[in-house]
């Protein structure tokens, strides 16, 4: 039993909108406290209600306090098939895709744009046959066999949708959406169909006849499109007049003309009328008669022995007789009410006028409280997720419930183990202070043991960096050609290129240093801490504007062991001596420290 004792059922006909608010005891009693009755208009005028306005309108009017919703649909709005699964069946998920796999088959629409479901009814039946024995006589053998069907109904998205987006919408708990025949069937079998018995059970309303087979614990459901609205069709065309005039003829004069010799009523209009309405039924008759022999060939189903009636269109007088006479079964009303009690604040009269038209709202509610036979269940997606993570939410906050208790059990636990690691570590930090103390006294002697090294070590590279200049120089030496001789030699940090020079130096440079020995001036690197470079004047002799010697000393010294490269920054010639001048920078591979 739902936790809210109180429901709000809602049957959506094809004319009619009904709503009827439930209440349930402790002993499952199932108790009518409210119920309205609303006409749509279905004529098409645009000011007409929409069913966002009605449903608003019933629950101010009459007081609709329920929270929880279980909504019923026409059958028209739906396709439906009954389908006999194979013997093996395997597991759920193989019977789930073979429903599907029939569903896509009937169903005209992708199943994407459906809310589709299944039930699986198993049915058991016994086959009699006769086996010749061996000395010649005859046995009948009875062999019991097993099948599996399954009734699958599946509704357009947007046919759910624009009831339950309206209901959920007010703040309404949808609990499930129906199509009318599922809880028709539900109360039928509550109340006035045994399980050994085969009934035929057919719902006229406005715009569709349901016809459900309710054979012992099988059915076979089937919509109808003849109905009462089709009565009122025939009378309209037949006079002339519009819908709503045709229907107030037939509520006034309407009745099913009998069969065989009967007096025919004084009044012409009646008597059209009930001629009109017997050929309906006898179209209507026509398609029950095809059902019957499609349930009987194509699924061995038994013969009807007898029918209950309901729907507004069963209210016309004589249809129970005209359905007798044709099927030749016992023929008499559905009446559910006997499954709930009816609250002393209804008004007994206004439920009579329109109980006919109520079972599937009473089949709505018992479902509240028992097992129905059938309880295929057609939640749009949406809904359905949101039940799924409502249902979830409990075992989520017990999780979380017990997540926090770990971790208070954790922290209690972590606390107790960092007090005793505590007291471990105040023990260790004695022994820490004892060993840092002469851990920093061997640093201290490590410090000025290093520092007497590193001081050897310069001293001894300043040495041997001091021996380098020597074999440079002889290195140099042995590179220049016999034509060449040097003028400057020394050691510089950065190249000229590098620095910025100003226009004395530059001038100072470009003259005959020959003639002015005291104009030159050359770059020298403020604070040297590092020879990098060796800058060298020299002078070379020139023979007949030969190539200069220079040239060839800068080709040696870049392939020797010493230095990587020279490059000459400026060359002045001197005419009348028959010398060239020059000035080189040479890079050393591995410079000298100061």
């Amino acid at each position: 039993m739902a936790k809210d004792n109180r429901l709000l059922t809602i049957d959506v006909g094809g004319d009619n909108i009904k709503m009827a608010e439930f209440s349930f005891s402790e002993d499952g009693a199932v108790t009518l406290d409210k119920f309205a009755f609303h006409k749509v208009d279905n004529s098409g005028d645009p000011e007409a209600l929409t069913f966002a306005e009605i449903y608003h309108q019933m629950l101010a009017e009459h007081g609709f306090t329920a929270k929880q919703v279980r909504l019923s649909l026409p059958v028209q709005s739906s396709f439906l098939r009954l389908s006999k699964l194979p013997p093996i069946l395997g597991s759920n998920k193989a019977i789930a895709r073979i429903v599907e796999f029939e569903a896509r088959q009937s169903v005209p629409y992708s199943m994407d744009e459906v809310e589709w479901n299944y039930q699986l009814m198993r049915h058991e039946w016994e086959e009699k046959r006769m086996e010749t024995q061996e000395d010649g006589t005859s046995l009948e053998v009875t062999e019991s066999h097993e099948d599996f069907e399954a009734l699958f109904v599946a509704v357009k998205n947007e046919n759910i949708t624009e009831y339950t987006d309206v209901i959920a919408d007010s703040g309404k708990d949808i609990l499930s959406v129906n199509i009318a025949a599922i809880p028709l069937y539900n109360a039928a079998k509550a109340t006035q169909i045994k399980d050994n018995e085969c009934v035929l059970l057919l719902n006229i309303g406005s715009k569709s006849s349901s016809l459900i087979i309710s054979d012992f614990n099988r059915i076979f459901i089937r919509s109808v499109p003849i109905a009462g609205h089709t009565i009122t069709q025939q009378i309209a065309k037949e006079f002339g007049i519009k819908f709503e005039e045709a229907e107030a003829l037939k509520q006034r004069h309407g009745f099913v003309a009998l069969g065989g010799a009967y007096e025919e009523p004084e009044s012409e209009l009646a008597a059209t009328i009930s001629k009109i309405s017997r050929n309906v039924m006898t179209r209507l008759h026509g398609e029950i008669s095809r059902s019957i022999n499609v349930w009987r060939s194509q699924h061995g189903g038994h013969q009807p022995e007898r029918m209950l009636l309901s729907g507004g269109g069963s209210t016309m007088m004589y249809v129970p007789d005209f359905f007798q006479e044709k099927l030749r079964v016992p023929v008499e009303y559905l009446n559910t009410f006997p499954a709930i009690n009816i609250g002393p604040d209804n008004d007994r009269n206004a439920l009579q006028a329109v109980a006919p038209m109520f079972q599937e709202l009473i089949g709505l509610s018992i479902r509240q409280v028992v097992r129905c036979p059938l309880e295929i269940m057609l939640l749009p997606r949406g809904i359905r997720k949101q039940k799924d993570l409502n249902r979830r939410k409990p075992y989520f906050y017990a999780s979380v419930a017990a997540l926090l208790l770990c971790l208070l059990i954790f922290a209690s636990g972590i606390r107790t183990m960092l007090e005793f690691n505590q007291r471990r570590v105040d023990r260790v930090k004695q022994e820490v202070e004892k060993t840092d103390m002469k851990r920093q006294q061997i640093s201290s002697l490590m410090g000025a043991l290093n520092g007497a090294k590193a001081a050897y070590t310069e001293t001894l590279q300043i040495f041997k960096e001091r021996n380098q200049w020597g074999e440079i120089i002889a290195e140099l030496q042995s590179l220049m050609p016999d034509t060449m001789w040097l003028l400057t030699f020394e050691g510089v940090g950065d190249l000229p290129q590098d620095q910025q020079q100003s226009e004395e130096q530059k001038a100072a440079m470009s003259g005959d240093n020959t003639q002015n020995p005291e104009k030159r001036k050359f770059y020298k690197n403020a604070e040297l801490k590092e020879i990098k470079h060796l800058r060298i004047e020299g002078c070379t002799l020139v023979f007949n504007d030969r190539t200069l010697q220079e040239k060839e000393l800068q080709d040696k010294i870049s392939n020797s062991k010493y230095f990587s490269e020279a490059k000459i920054e400026r060359r002045h010639k001197h005419s009348e001596l028959n010398l060239t001048g020059f000035e080189m920078y040479i890079t050393l591979k591995n410079p000298i420290k100061k």
